[in-house]
Parts: structure tokens; sequence; C-alpha cells
């Protein structure tokens, strides 16, 4: 029996763990880096270990210290949540050697499905229908799929759509691969735009059964990760899903599977499957199979660990429909930068239920039945809170949102909706993206490939009309409401001459707010047909013609955020006279986030092209190509590979031919 488990993991998925081990009565011990510190992960064990170092690479990758960790705090048990260690075998074999409990598969189930390319040969032979790795790709088979061989979420991962490009692409993804997973391996696939990502839930016991919980569709992502998933997969024929469930159960068969896992599939539009790989371990995405199932698939998994049996008569069957939307600190109009910083304030709100960042949240309605059951409306988990720093060595995801309905346009409509009054103060964030998603016909249409967020970019990320117009005149109006009378210190204006606010835009655009005190009140001068109805504290109700809104605004320091039922906009104060020195040189490039310097693909007196990539840059886990901003020479190139940069560092300069 567990009794006291750790998680070697870090975020939400340790908080996640930790919730039902607190309703199982179990003890949890957490392991931090120095940056996690003061995580809510660790608050929330009971004891916690600390992992010298920042990087993945000196902490949460070093196995060795992991086990050291669980022995010296008394765990007999580990739990390796998802990422990092979740699928090495040699990690597991470690825990397992030094006599602790593994919650996971056997090692040598790891190891089966560890190489892409083996694991397709074994599920070849196992008569479960694979995608082919191509040997040598030829025009006919173009586009392909760089993949690596040992890893997933979307790293080492090239499409190719010229065979001109493949060996740099090739090079590229090798390098990505060993650096992330210890192994350069990669293979190409035939790439299939259109199809679907479909997954099946699994589950097994050590006394032969096996459970195929339901299936999810994964289709709508971002560089070959997942942003919104939902269960069930929507739109599958009766014949096609139980012939799913029937290969999955089945390759889970093939390597004595025991634990928690998932096989993945590409679905074609005419209702072939192909495997892609099985993943060891539980998903981002398992709280919407728990949302239509009711089980608590990390119960189960303590329950697997220790040798029960599954229940006899299979796993409940799905009910309703479940979304979850992934929330990343990143700006999806900038090719998906990540973003850093302090996040301020993260609240989910739904009718008279509020959700803040503490990990697994369940509305009034919800039920926790034996530590197997759960059943909830509108769910977060996060592994953030309101203070905490987002820092560029881990995951830009800030929190999953989970909604469940009876029927999919209605969670989809919940989400959406949930999502659209949050309050989410801090880095950039794919809030809106993900909302109008949630909202786009093709999607409520059942209409999903892989492609899908490529495909309907243009209105995905278009800025919204007159909306940060609008944010910028409630700043500014609650903001001197806030100040009352009062003139800023040295003006010799009279109160009756306008006054001005200045504000940049997220999307870097400049917006003046002019206004002027009257008898009456507050009014925009730039804006007649803007009655400011009332101002309190932090709001402002304006109307207009004869409609009226509520804008909450709230500030930190020079960051001011707007919300309204409606959406939410960011805003930064400007000096009321621009600086004239504070032009930068049109040719510098600055570093977009703060990262390390993977390598350079340009020398000093090479002449570039706009566009070009100059160097990559990681941060978040993902590469990042820096692009020369216009045609010219580079003339500067300030870092080497390896070098770790800060935001705003001064990385090249490219003069155009008539600077040069």
């Amino acid at each position: 029996m567990i009794t006291n488990l750790l998680v070697a993991n870090r975020g939400e998925i340790a908080r996640r763990v930790f919730r039902t081990c607190r309703e199982l009565g179990i003890a949890t011990t957490a392991v931090h880096s120095d940056p996690d510190a003061g995580a809510p992960h660790v608050r929330e064990a009971d004891a916690a270990v600390r992992l010298p170092g920042a990087a993945p690479a000196d902490t949460y990758l070093r196995g060795e210290l992991i086990v050291r960790a669980a022995l010296r705090a008394g765990a007999d048990a580990v739990h390796p949540g998802y990422g990092f260690l979740s699928e090495s075998a040699e990690f597991a074999r470690a825990v397992l050697d030094a006599g602790l409990l593994w919650v996971g598969p056997p090692p040598a189930a790891i190891a089966a499905m560890g190489s892409k390319t083996a694991a397709k040969r074994l599920m070849a032979e196992a008569g479960v229908p694979v995608l082919g790795a191509l040997a040598e790709p030829t025009e006919a088979d173009l586009p392909v799929l760089v993949k690596a061989a040992a890893g997933g979420g979307g790293r080492g991962m090239r499409v190719v759509e010229r065979l001109a490009d493949l060996p740099a692409e090739l090079a590229a993804a090798r390098a990505e691969a060993a650096k992330a997973f210890g192994s350069d391996e990669v293979f190409c696939e035939r790439y299939l735009p259109s199809g679907r990502h479909v997954e099946v839930q699994l589950l097994a016991d050590a006394h032969g059964a096996v459970w195929a919980v339901g299936d999810r569709d994964c289709s709508l992502q971002r560089r070959h990760q997942k942003v919104i998933e939902e269960a069930p997969a929507p739109g599958l024929p009766p014949q096609v899903r139980a012939a799913l469930h029937a290969a999955a159960a089945d390759a889970a068969r093939a390597i004595g599977y025991v634990g928690a896992g998932t096989a993945e599939f590409l679905l074609t539009g005419d209702g072939r499957f192909y495997f892609l790989e099985m993943n060891t371990r539980l998903q981002v995405e398992h709280p919407v199979t728990e949302a239509v199932t009711g089980l608590d698939l990390v119960a189960l998994q303590l329950a697997v660990a220790e040798g029960e049996e599954l229940p006899a008569g299979g796993p409940p069957p799905s009910t309703g429909h479940a979304i979850e939307a992934r929330l990343y600190a990143e700006d999806p109009a900038k090719d998906w930068q990540p973003a850093t910083g302090t996040l301020h304030r993260l609240e989910l709100t739904s009718e008279h239920h509020e959700f803040g960042g503490t990990g697994l949240r369940l509305d009034s309605g919800a039920r926790l039945d034996s530590g197997l059951r759960i059943d909830s409306e509108l769910r977060l988990d996060s592994g953030v809170e309101a203070g905490s720093e987002i820092s560029p060595h881990y995951d830009a995801m800030l929190a999953k949102v989970i909604v469940r309905a009876p029927t999919r346009a209605a969670a989809a409509r919940k989400l959406a909706d949930a999502l659209a009054r949050a309050r989410i103060h801090g880095p950039s964030t794919n809030r809106e993206l993900l909302v109008r998603a949630l909202r786009h016909p093709a999607f409520l249409a059942g209409r999903l490939h892989t492609g899908f967020l490529a495909e309907h970019a243009a209105e995905l990320l278009a800025p919204e009309a007159g909306g940060a117009g609008r944010a910028a005149l409630a700043a500014a109006l609650a903001d001197a409401a806030e100040r009352g009378t009062a003139l800023p210190s040295g003006w010799r204006n009279l109160p009756s001459q306008p006054q001005s606010k200045r504000y940049r835009a997220s999307d870097g655009g400049e917006l003046e707010v002019r206004y002027r005190r009257t008898r009456g009140g507050l009014e925009a001068v730039d804006h007649p047909d803007v009655e400011l109805v009332e101002a309190g504290a932090g709001f402002v109700l304006l109307r207009e013609g004869e409609v009226q809104r509520r804008y909450e605004v709230a500030r930190y320091g020079d960051q001011v955020y707007v919300d309204s039922p409606t959406g939410s906009t960011a805003l930064t104060v400007l000096p009321r006279f621009p600086d004239p020195t504070a032009q930068s040189d049109p040719g510098a490039l600055l570093a977009p986030m703060p990262g390390t310097v993977l390598r350079t693909t340009a020398a000093v007196g090479d002449t570039v092209a706009a566009g070009q990539p100059l160097l990559v840059l990681e941060a978040m886990k993902m590469e990042h190509r820096v692009t020369a901003p216009a045609d010219g020479t580079l003339v500067e190139l300030r870092v080497t590979p390896g070098q770790q940069v800060r935001l705003g560092a001064l990385l090249a300069v490219v003069k155009s031919p008539e600077e040069a």
C-alpha cells in the first residue's frame, strides 16, 4: 500500500496528482528546481526536496537526484506525471531498483514504445495499421514529416514540402531531438495535413484486463502541439470507433502493458486510421476523459500500481461531451512567441462561481466517490497563481480549462464564454485564439484536422476592430475618475482644457485618449457619443447611444488590463511626451524573449534576405527562429551558440544595401 508518493514533476500535473492523494489519504512529496522554490505544487505537498539548478537538464531530468529525494523524504512510490522522465525506461528501472513502487507501466513496455520506429514495427506485427517510415523520401512522397524517434510534444518535428530543404531540416531535427530526448534518431513519414489526430485512453491492470476508456480528438494543434482536445471524438461512425478501440487494446496487449497510457492514431477522411505512437503515461488532456466517464484516472493509476484488479464489466460509458483548452503564455500573432513575466491575476468565472489558479477546481455540483469518480461542469487545472513568475525554463502552458455539457455545442459555448470572461493579467496568452476557434463555424460543424489553426489563421488572429480603442478610452476615464479633480504635479492646464493619456496596444500600435473635466463630469473629447455613466474602484460604465457596457480596469505599474464581457485588452501606459532618443536602429534585432542561442545560420558579412533565419533561440521547450527584418548585409552578430540572452538583448544588426 502506498503511504507517501513523490511526484517527479512540477506545475499543474503535480498538483493534480496531489489532489487525488489527499482524497485517498496518501502523503505527498514534491521536488523543485530553484525557480520553482515558491511554486504552488511545492507549497501544497507535505514535503519538498530541492533539485539544485534551473534548467530541466540539471533538475527534473536528473533521475538519480529524484530517486535520492524519494528515499530521503521517506516516499515509497514515485509518480512521473507527464513530460520530463515519464517515458524513460531507465528511470522506471532506477525507481524499482531502489525498492520504490513505480506508478507506471513496466520498464520493458516503456522501452518497447520508446522508439517510434521500433514501435511501428511492433504494432505492424501485431496487426495494428501503421503509417510506414520513409527510408528515402521522393517527390511523390511530399510533403513529409520529420519526427524524433524518441520523443514527442512537437519537439524534433518538421514539415518538409521541398526535397531540397530535407537535409537541413533533418539536421535541425536531429539537434533538437538530441537536446530534448538524448537521442538524435529521426525518421520521415508521409504528412497528411487534412488528417485528424484521434487517440484512445487505455488502462490495464497486472491481471490481464485492458480497458479502452473512450477516445479523444486532439486535432487542433500549433507547432505539432495540442491546443484544444475533446471527448468523445466527434463524428466517428460506430464501426470506426470500435475498430480504433480494438486496435488500441491490441497495442497494449502486444507489449504487456500495465497502467494508464494512450494510443494515438491519424484518421483520414475516408475513415482509415494509422497508429502514430503510444504515450506510456497519463496525457495532458486526460481531464476530458474523466469528465465524460466520471473516472479519476490518477486514482486508478495508483490502484493498479498497488496490484488491484480493474472492476469487472469494463469502463463506464461516456456521457455528454467535454472540451479542454490549453491556455498558453504566448502570442499567436507573433508566430506563437512565448511570453514571460509576472502573472498578476488568473481567475475563471462561470455564473457565480470563481475559480482561482489553485489546481483542480470543481463547481458546486462536484462530487468525488471513493477517489474514483469525478462529476464536474467546469474545471481549471493550473500550476500557477496570482504572483507566479512565468519563466523561460519550462513549458508555456499556464492552465487547462475544461468544460463538460450534455452536448458538444453546449460545451463549446460554455468554454468559449468562460475563457472570454476570465481575468488573465500578465504575459500575453492565446486566450482570444481559443475563444475564436471554439466559436468558429468549421469547429462547431466538426470539420477538424491538424491544419485547422493554419487554415483559419486569418480569421483567428485578426485584430478586433475598435477593441483596443474602447479599452484605452475606458482605461483613461477610469484613471481620471480615480484621480478626481487633481491635476498632475507641474501642470498649468485649466481643468476645462483637454487632457490626454497615451497607451501602446499589444500589437505595437499607439493610442491617445483625450478627455476634459466639465461641470457634468468627465467627457471624452474625441468620442462625443460616449457618456461616462459611472466610475468606481477599478471599473467604468460607458454608454454609447442606447447601449451601456461595464469595463473593469486593473493597473500594475505601467501595465493596464481592461476586461469586459466580450473580451480583454492589455495596454502599456506611455509617457505623455514620447522620448525622441528612444528610437532603436531599424536593423537591430533584439531578443524577443529570454532564452538560449541554439545555433546561428548566417555569418557577419553575409548578404541576407528579409525573413531569412539568422539564428535560433530556445525558450519554453520550443525553438524560435530570429529572422532578418529586411534585405541587406549582416554587419554584427553579437551572440554565439549556448549563450543565454535576456529579453531585449541585441542579437544582430542588418544594414540595408544603402547603409552597408
